[in-house]
């Protein structure tokens, strides 16, 4: 059995988490978030210590290992701003890291984080959950069997609702979350670049509060990609999240088969297999290239879901 902290236990992706070190048979030792809605822990670990301060949790984490015991890993799933200085933080205190993604907002913090991994020997991964889907695994063999020299026609679309908190959270604020392209697109780049190949070229088209589009060229594919985060983006007769992964005009199925993902990230981490940080630098380039880039506007039939009038956003900003 494994000794776990956790960073980041109020937030929303935190129960996967927690459910993933229980599933695989560990123990949480300590959590730590400044807000203290966290009664989902009763459900999973409620005899693990919790904090609301950051040097008190430090401080019972040094006393825990001063009698003994052993801290094998810290997963961090504070605000995606924090990320990185919540992994030197567990590097530092002798733990291996599991890190949501983003692990990092810019690229060249990954390779500070890799020399500290250097200097602790110590490891730091991070959730990829889509490499890790039956349906994604197979199109990967597929394209991997299939001709080199062919080009897939991808769209993307993803649209998430999201109502005015959002806006008013870390979220909201492109400086701590990335973005919508980072916040909730990371792991779709991710997985596009693991199974057609590098970016070749990145063009953005729009980029607002609430949605970005463009298009990418990787090695082996044309994408074109909308995501949003308002819901009246949403296609007729849908309610709550739409994906959708068009490749040549065909409809690529993977809407089931995602509610074990993190568990089984941890299995693979656990078993010496998981994604090290090393293995995000080029989705965590490809985010930071569209966040920074200039839109230059949508270009013929572009994608019909990006000619929404441009909302305002809610507050103003």
């Amino acid at each position: 059995m494994k000794n776990f902290l956790l960073i980041g236990v109020g937030g929303y992706v935190a129960p996967r988490h927690l459910r993933a070190i229980k599933d695989t048979g560990n123990n949480l030792v300590a959590a730590y978030d400044k807000n203290d809605s966290v009664g989902i822990m009763d459900s999973y670990f409620p005899r693990a210590s919790f904090f609301t301060e950051q040097e008190l949790f430090d401080r019972h984490n040094n006393w825990f290992k001063s009698q003994g015991n052993r801290l094998d890993y810290l997963s961090v799933c504070s605000p995606n701003y924090l990320h990185d200085a919540h992994t030197r933080y567990g590097l530092r205190l002798g733990c291996d890291v599991i890190c949501e993604k983003p692990v990092v907002l810019s690229p060249w913090n990954i390779d500070a984080l890799e020399a500290i991994e250097q200097e602790t020997g110590h490891k730091a991964y991070t959730i990829f959950q889509l490499r890790l889907h039956p349906s994604v695994q197979a199109l990967k063999k597929k394209i991997e069997e299939g001709p080199k020299d062919k080009v897939y026609d991808v769209d993307l679309t993803y649209i998430t609702p999201r109502g005015y908190w959002y806006y008013a959270s870390w979220k909201g604020q492109i400086q701590k979350s990335g973005g919508v392209a980072t916040n909730i697109g990371v792991h779709f780049y991710d997985m596009l670049q693991w199974v057609f190949g590098p970016v070749q070229k990145s063009v953005v088209h729009v980029s607002r509060h609430d949605r970005v589009a463009g298009y990418l060229e990787l090695r082996q594919a044309r994408v074109r990609y909308f995501l949003s985060i308002n819901g009246d983006h949403l296609p007729e007769g849908h309610s709550g999240s739409y994906r959708s992964i068009l490749m040549d005009g065909e409809e690529f199925e993977f809407s089931q088969g995602f509610t074990d993902l993190h568990t089984r990230s941890y299995e693979e981490v656990l078993a010496g297999r998981g994604f090290r940080i090393s293995e995000a630098k080029e989705c965590i380039q490809t985010v930071f290239d569209i966040r920074h880039a200039e839109p230059i506007g949508l270009q013929g039939d572009y994608h019909p879901m990006a000619k929404y009038p441009l909302t305002p956003h809610p507050f103003g900003w």
